[in-house]
């Protein structure tokens, strides 16, 4: 029943749950009740059937003893390749006090201009001169 897939990522983010919880030696029933998701609603995860919310995978990962951030790159909400932008992703991610949409709208709006400067390369400040540094021209006798 291929039709009612939800992308690529969320197939391979349940095979991956799914080995996960198999290494880990839990039945499907056992790692819904630790993480507090639905056996249905996992069952569904796992066979592709349902993207879940950033939270959800979170208990997941704590549930399995593993990375939440490898399951948000696996979902495809944090880009594999985010660098440095990962540490701001993870904390939109982890804070409770927004909702599911105001965190993927964040990442969306930070994602976006992380693509509009183009990629970093080394430090910022060593690439450009006038950053965090007063001109040549300045006396300092202010």
């Amino acid at each position: 029943m291929a039709k009612g897939r939800v992308g690529k990522t969320v197939e391979t983010l349940g095979d991956y749950l799914k080995e996960q919880r198999t290494l880990a030696q839990l039945s499907l029933r056992q790692l819904s009740e630790q993480a507090g998701v639905s056996n249905p609603y996992l069952s569904q995860i796992e066979r592709g059937l349902r993207k879940p919310s950033a939270d959800v995978l979170q208990q997941i990962a704590k549930a399995l003893r593993i990375s939440a951030e490898q399951l948000y790159i696996r979902a495809g909400i944090l880009s594999p390749d985010a660098g440095a932008g990962s540490s701001v992703e993870l904390a939109i991610l982890a804070d409770n006090r927004l909702t599911e949409r105001q965190k993927q709208s964040l990442l969306d709006v930070y994602s976006s201009f992380l693509a509009l400067n183009g990629p970093v390369e080394g430090d910022e400040e060593a690439n450009n001169p006038h950053s965090g540094s007063a001109p040549a021209s300045t006396s300092g006798n202010e």
